[in-house]
């Protein structure tokens, strides 16, 4: 096939490129190089298809969509951000880019799209209650935070949780502005597979991590902002009391999931969107990257500061076994292993 890969210059995106690329694929990127994830322009790939153009550029997007077979829509602004005030930059770039993209797809006739969905649409994981079973707690009070209670107590009695994995079915509850985006481009996705007969994947990605995160940023990931700690000889900053739990997933295991994706798209039904968790299925704690970081870069111990982010959820671990069972797609980069070859790893400059 020949797949436009948008936002294909970015960390995730570059990963997918080479993957898709290794599978046979023929690849056109169209990539903006927003500063928020990039400082210079990153080389391109022998073979690739290059356009240096905005997502929300219909004219460009038309002309990228040009003899496309499929699409895969990594661009994107992600992270939980600075403030409010990126409210109107994360709804131009994610969902009005989205709505571009797809319209544009609409008139080129092409059918297939993969989505880069994310863990946060769910909001808080899945808890269960020794009285009530399965619950969802409602969004963490400043108080709590304040006062270092940070687990979310159970809505009904006010009771200790368990917290599980989330399957696909869960009910979305987006807690932040970067999570509201990531649910409307699905819900937008949704509706261009059923005008058009369409068929879209949401891969809901869970904390990535790997060679080429962005570094010196407020829109990285929490394993960047690690690395970028240990590499100025800080200690890491855990926030919270670091038990915080999570399922981080090797960038060259999501770029496997975008090809398995690609190659079972064709069974879904016309005029559907499925979503699929890519996880390992295995819970991690923020404490726990912090700690095995400092350890393979003989770094500082990190620093457990007790802070916290209103946005952020407590818990959001998932079950993998949708995608494992419809795609045949399982990880394969033990978390040993992977932070092994992310603390050694360079990473993006951006200034």
């Amino acid at each position: 096939m020949l797949v436009l890969v948008t936002g294909g210059a970015g960390f995730i995106g570059s990963h997918i490129v080479t993957a898709l690329r290794s599978a046979g694929h023929r690849v056109r990127v169209l990539d903006a190089l927003l500063p928020a994830a990039h400082h210079t322009p990153p080389p391109v790939p022998e073979g690739v298809e290059w356009r240096p153009a905005d997502v929300r550029d219909r004219a460009a997007v038309a002309e990228a969509l040009r003899g496309a077979d499929a699409v895969c829509h990594q661009a994107a602004m992600v992270g939980l951000g600075k403030d409010f005030a990126d409210a109107p930059d994360y709804v131009s770039c994610n969902d009005l880019g989205t709505a571009i993209l797809l319209a544009g797809m609409a008139d080129a006739g092409v059918r297939s799209l993969l989505l880069a969905g994310s863990m946060v649409v769910y909001g808080e994981g899945r808890y269960a209650c020794g009285r009530h079973g399965v619950v969802r707690p409602g969004p963490r009070q400043v108080a709590d935070l304040d006062a270092g209670r940070f687990e979310p107590p159970c809505p009904h009695c006010g009771e200790p949780l368990a917290p599980g994995l989330v399957d696909e079915d869960a009910p979305a509850d987006p807690r932040n502005v970067y999570a509201a985006t990531k649910l409307a481009q699905e819900h937008l996705a949704a509706a261009w597979a059923r005008a058009t007969g369409g068929r879209a994947v949401s891969l809901r990605y869970h904390n990535v991590y790997g060679p080429g995160m962005p570094r010196d940023t407020p829109y990285a990931g929490v394993a960047a902002l690690f690395r970028s700690a240990l590499a100025r000889g800080e200690a890491p900053a855990v926030f919270e009391d670091g038990r915080q739990r999570r399922d981080f997933i090797h960038v060259t295991d999501v770029a496997a999931a975008n090809a398995a994706a690609l190659a079972g798209i064709g069974g879904l039904p016309e005029g559907t969107l499925r979503a699929y968790n890519v996880a390992t299925g295995t819970p991690r704690t923020v404490g726990e990257m912090a700690t095995v970081l400092a350890a393979v870069t003989g770094g500082p111990e990190p620093r457990v500061t007790g802070q916290y982010r209103l946005g952020d959820v407590r818990h959001v671990t998932a079950s993998a076994d949708r995608i494992r069972a419809e795609l045949g797609w399982s990880a394969q980069v033990p978390f040993a292993e992977g932070v092994a070859d992310f603390a050694r790893a360079p990473l993006r400059a951006l200034a």
